[in-house]
């Protein structure tokens, strides 16, 4: 969040500054309805060219993306603790010991020490489907490393959908702010015999039109998709951890050696050290006894 907002003041403070500087007069660009035409006509567009399903997770995930900066090492730090904790109780007790767990996360006795975990309704959905299957002995290690691949493809498309939106929402807006354009100079065309401060007032109200659709494509929307999708793939390697932790346990791994495995295909920016890894499963451990 206060990245966004640097960003936006380092962006708004350049361009508004720059401009004020060689002369220009904030009056000038003061063009509410030159906005409301871009802005209306990206909204409707928006509405018309989607399903109903998507616009949520449409608005939710630009939300997102202004407010969250990322998984955090915390984050990836309980994880590690969550599943390390699990497979200890399966090694130490039979397959059988998580499967309350798995079938009411919320009120398990493992799970709900991991708040931010709990709120990931992906991370759950995957870890307790699999457990189930783990459980049941319904499904080999190789059919659950599909089943799991299936998980994260699913997952990867469901992200990409409302990304792609915005990046072509950013897209038309250039053009959407010469539609406004178009339409101021229509309407100055009308005011020729106005003279020419009245002519030239209008012409550079309508000339705003076009800088605020470039301005709002490439100076906020564009990045807001990027941001987008980088946040998506942080979630998605969060869900990666979990079907590497699985898979090392179900082909044999020590639990906090399937957690090492976890470990090392987290990105480096939030991978806790083995030692910082070593030292939150043990304490995880000793508050679990």
């Amino acid at each position: 969040m206060v990245f966004t907002v640097i960003g936006f003041a380092v962006l708004f403070g350049s361009v508004i500054g720059g401009y004020v500087l060689e002369g220009g007069s904030l009056l000038t660009l003061n063009q509410p309805l030159e906005l409301l035409i871009i802005g209306g006509a990206a909204i409707g567009s928006v509405v018309i060219g989607t399903p109903g399903k998507v616009l949520g997770p449409f608005f939710k995930g630009v939300m997102h993306a202004l407010m969250s900066s990322g998984m955090t090492k915390a984050e990836y730090q309980e994880l590690f603790q969550l599943l390390y904790e699990t497979f200890s109780v399966m090694r130490k007790n039979g397959d059988m010991a998580v499967e309350k767990d798995a079938d009411e996360p919320n009120s398990s006795p493992i799970f709900s020490k991991y708040k931010v975990f709990l709120h990931n309704h992906a991370a759950v959905n995957m870890l307790c489907d699999t457990l189930r299957l783990i459980v049941s002995g319904s499904a080999n290690p190789q059919e659950i490393e599909r089943l799991l691949d299936e998980d994260l493809a699913t997952f990867e498309e469901e992200q990409h959908r409302p990304v792609a939106l915005v990046t072509k929402v950013g897209d038309a807006l250039p053009a959407l702010g010469i539609v406004a354009a178009v339409l101021g100079i229509i309407i100055a065309m009308g005011s020729l015999d106005a003279g020419p401060s009245v002519l030239g007032h209008k012409v550079g109200a309508a000339l705003v039109g076009t800088f605020l659709g470039v301005l709002l494509s490439y100076g906020i929307i564009q990045p807001v998709a990027a941001k987008m999708e980088m946040l998506g793939q942080d979630e998605k390697k969060y869900l990666e951890c979990i079907k590497i932790g699985i898979l090392a346990y179900l082909h044999g791994a020590a639990p906090i050696i399937a957690v090492e495995y976890a470990r090392r295909i987290t990105f480096s920016g939030e991978r806790p050290s083995a030692s910082e890894l070593e030292q939150s499963c043990k304490s995880g451990a000793q508050a679990a006894a």
